[in-house]
């Protein structure tokens, strides 16, 4: 949408994820406003022990990068103090020890580091796991705040005495512009220390992993705006120093809102870096085994399950498979290779398992190579694996009692692939629509600013792109019958505990 069509005010959207920093302008009606798109890249640090992190100082510079040309374009074609507002979401989880003058202690460590496995597996022998799924809404894996609170304080037991603070990305972004750490019901809700129901930090919980209220930020809704950048500033944001910010929150709960999928009925589909199939919900009165329950708000809840792999695999094929054809070409390509005809079997663990077995410690494996299986054959099996791990999350949610009728897809990763979108769409054997804005996150950020500053907007309205995907259903067959023999693999060679409800 051009800025001479666009309605007042406007939400200036920052979106921190794995792979880049984005900062977006949205108008009142939640609608993208061309030429204003400012992105720098992410850099995530991996090794062979598991780790996956991110430099803090490194990413709140590409912060300030991206505000900078932000603003800059914005400049050239709104009106002056036409910003109404900044909303913020953010990868999650995120952890990062702070020191007395909130200097980083620690990288920030990502929901993807799995080098707490071991402590993950102590923690639910100690403790039980299934009373920790309900209060939280979160297992005791290794993508949450507990496994890897008792791995720093087991590997680095100075630093662990040093930190006089534990903050996310979100509330160690505010401490940096305002000099204050809020934390909102949503990004807290994923770190696994959140009782979802009291929408209070989880006492016992903190007790027994020896961390203390006053380390972690103040508890806010998403509503709670903040102002007053500190003096530092001031004069480079200027356009932004009075303005409200508002909390950040998950990247999940951001995708759903500017996906349209805001009640039981319509199911967000996501795939960029990593992927998630959620459901938002007034409440869930209990998480089913395998799943998670986050926050919104304090209003709605939000049921699925994410995947540590999306369009991170699909990038490591390639580059591993020297694929280096243009993305349109390669696409045409993959659709022309017929539905598990290669012989292939993969479990696509590059970075452990989520949902919904939560093998934190799992690797990937590729079974049935031949000599007549090729490099597109071995992509299109990673992407086939990738939607068998939708298609076990969704049986998940439909044995809570949620069906829903309306799949809406969103992510960069899959939406730049319509031979992916069909594979998703005869794996789940259901119609799935493609999501009106491809930036869902930061679009749902806007909206859910928007709606705080008073500004209504339909934020269940979709616009399909044509008639969306339709399954084969000979398709979705074969991919039944593929989803088994991944799972038979799946049993004979991932070791993992039980996961409970």
């Amino acid at each position: 949408m051009t800025s001479k069509d666009a309605a007042l005010p406007f939400i200036l959207s920052l979106d921190v994820g794995t792979s880049a920093v984005r900062a977006l302008l949205f108008d009142a009606r939640g609608w993208r406003v061309t030429g204003v798109d400012a992105r720098e890249p992410v850099m995530l640090r991996t090794s062979p022990d598991g780790a996956a992190e991110i430099d803090a100082n490194a990413l709140f510079e590409a912060v300030g990068r991206c505000l900078d040309v932000a603003l800059a374009q914005s400049a050239t074609l709104i009106p002056p103090n036409a910003i109404g507002g900044v909303a913020v979401t953010t990868l999650a989880t995120t952890l990062l020890a702070l020191d007395s003058d909130g200097v980083p202690l620690t990288p920030i460590v990502t929901y993807a580091d799995t080098r707490c496995a071991a402590d993950a597996v102590a923690l639910r022998t100690r403790l039980d796991e299934r009373d920790v799924h309900q209060r939280t809404g979160c297992l005791l894996r290794t993508s949450y705040w507990p496994a890897q609170l008792v791995w720093l304080r087991r590997t680095r037991p100075a630093l662990f005495r040093q930190a006089a603070s534990w903050a996310t990305l979100g509330d160690y972004l505010e401490l940096r512009l305002f000099g204050r750490r809020r934390i909102s019901y949503s990004a807290a809700s994923w770190t696994g220390l959140l009782d979802r129901t009291m929408l209070s930090w989880d006492l016992r919980l903190l007790g027994d992993l020896g961390i203390r209220p006053g380390q972690l930020a103040s508890l806010v809704d998403r509503d709670a705006p903040i102002t007053g950048l500190l003096p530092e500033h001031m004069a480079r944001w200027a356009e932004l120093a009075v303005i409200p910010w508002f909390p950040a929150i998950g990247d999940g709960a951001a995708a759903n809102i500017g996906s349209g999928c805001v009640g039981p009925t319509r199911a967000a589909i996501t795939i960029g870096s990593t992927g998630a199939l959620r459901v938002a919900l007034p409440e869930v009165e209990r998480v089913p085994p395998g799943l998670w329950c986050y926050r919104i708000d304090r209003h709605r809840a939000l049921l699925g399950g994410a995947t540590t792999e999306g369009g991170n695999v699909v990038a490591w094929l390639r580059e591993t498979l020297r694929i280096d054809e243009d993305p349109d070409t390669l696409d045409r390509a993959l659709a022309m290779v017929p539905p598990d005809s290669h012989g292939l079997t993969i479990l696509p663990f590059w970075a452990g398992e989520r949902s919904p077995g939560w093998a934190g410690a799992a690797r990937a494996a590729i079974v049935g190579l031949s000599l007549g299986v090729g490099p597109l054959d071995i992509l299109r099996a990673g992407m086939e694996a990738i939607a068998y791990r939708f298609a076990l999350i969704l049986e998940q949610i439909e044995h809570a009692g949620v069906t829903p009728s309306i799949f809406v897809a969103g992510g960069g990763a899959l939406l730049s692939s319509p031979a992916w979108m069909q594979i998703v769409t005869d794996v789940l054997g259901r119609p799935v629509i493609v999501a009106a804005e491809s930036e869902v996150s930061a679009r749902g950020a806007a909206l859910l600013a928007l709606a705080a500053l008073g500004v209504a907007v339909d934020d269940e309205m979709i616009a399909a792109h044509a008639a969306g995907f339709v399954p084969n259903p000979n398709n979705h067959a074969r991919y039944r019958a593929a989803i088994a023999r991944q799972q038979a693999l799946y049993e004979k060679i991932v070791q993992r505990d039980e996961v409970t409800g």
